[in-house]
């Protein structure tokens, strides 16, 4: 199974919010996932990711995508 720490986006139209889960790379992207490991908010620049479960999940062999792998490095969950 080929997991991926990926963006699952919420809120409204125009108005986007998105959650950074661990999920099956075959789900849709806003379907069934794994675990919930923080957010993001792009319109006021708001993070809060859990550093500890993305590392183990990274060390796992989970891979994430190019936008949340510059997340987790600005937040210094990986090098």
């Amino acid at each position: 199974m080929a997991v991926k720490i990926r963006f699952k986006r919420m809120g409204s139209k125009k108005n986007p919010f998105y959650r950074v889960v661990v999920a099956d790379s075959r789900s849709p992207r806003d379907g069934r996932f794994i675990e919930e490991l923080g957010y993001y908010n792009p319109l006021t620049k708001e993070t809060k990711i859990d550093n500890e479960k993305a590392a183990d999940w990274v060390a796992k062999g989970a891979q994430p995508t190019d936008t949340v792998r510059a997340l987790l490095k600005k937040n210094g969950a990986i090098q």
